[in-house]
């Protein structure tokens, strides 16, 4: 990916409102963008959602495949994640193979989904150690404006909790034949990322992408509706003290919260 070239001007007058304890576009340090959703809008997918998070927005598309279950987990469905970093979302991203950027992206959000529980992965076993459903959890960035982790969890539940399965039948020699016939996702948990961007000396939520392209480090949290902590990412070169981790995360769960409550609005 391209860098993202900033002046020392626009630098200098980010971190100088810090200090005044104010944000260039308004917002208190911990307070997200607005949270926009779109579901089931792409019909060939399983299970779709467009996310806005500000000015950052992306699709995200579920699609289910009959599948060989890995040799440690032979009766366990397989989720896997991918994100597409788009030339047309950002003039910094380039096409090609995916960037580490876009390889970041996928697995921090898979990782909210999978240490959360979010399905049951056995239940989409159809015959043990031959065959289980693959979920694919695919990302297109179409506009990128800062913090796309926390939007990227967001669309992938929204997508996922949209999601229908085929109903299978088990033929002799344990053929499977796919009925024309769907049935809802289960979805046990209802995870929420939060991230936080540090820049100089403070901590703010849900960097823009000036704020994030000035920072010198983030963490990821993510939180189950229990209010479990299920996931933990860092990310950039800075550093972290014990008690500034400690405040992140309380403050990152209050941000969850709102946050899971336009999720919640919107699918159900």
């Amino acid at each position: 990916m391209g860098d993202f070239v900033i002046s020392e001007i626009e630098k200098h007058h980010i971190k100088s409102l810090l200090e005044q304890k104010k944000r260039i576009d308004g917002r208190e340090f911990n307070q997200a963008r607005e949270v926009k959703l779109e579901l089931n809008l792409v019909q060939k997918a399983e299970g779709s959602a467009i996310v806005n998070l500000g000015g950052s927005k992306l699709i995200v598309g579920i699609k289910a495949q009959l599948g060989t279950p890995f040799p440690d987990t032979p009766n366990t469905g397989v989720i896997t994640t991918s994100a597409e970093l788009s030339p047309l979302a950002s003039p910094y991203f380039e096409s090609g193979p995916p960037s580490e950027k876009a390889i970041e992206l996928a697995r921090v959000t898979d990782r909210a989904i999978r240490e959360s529980h979010c399905l049951d992965l056995s239940k989409l076993c159809i015959i043990p150690k031959k065959s289980v459903w693959i979920l694919f959890i695919d990302f297109y960035i179409l506009n990128h404006d800062g913090n796309l982790f926390d939007a990227a969890v967001i669309g992938a539940v929204a997508a996922l909790a949209t999601t229908k399965i085929p109903k299978v039948k088990i033929l002799e020699a344990d053929e499977v034949e796919i009925l024309e016939e769907v049935e809802p996702l289960k979805i046990d948990h209802y995870p929420i990322s939060v991230t936080s961007y540090k820049i100089g000396e403070n901590n703010i939520i849900d960097a823009n992408l000036k704020e994030e392209r000035v920072s010198e480090a983030r963490v990821t949290v993510g939180f189950d509706e229990e209010d479990r902590i299920v996931s933990l990412q860092k990310g950039a070169a800075g550093v972290y003290k014990t008690d500034e981790l400690i405040s992140i995360v309380k403050e990152s769960l209050n941000v969850s919260k709102t946050l899971r409550k336009e999720l919640m609005k919107a699918i159900s």
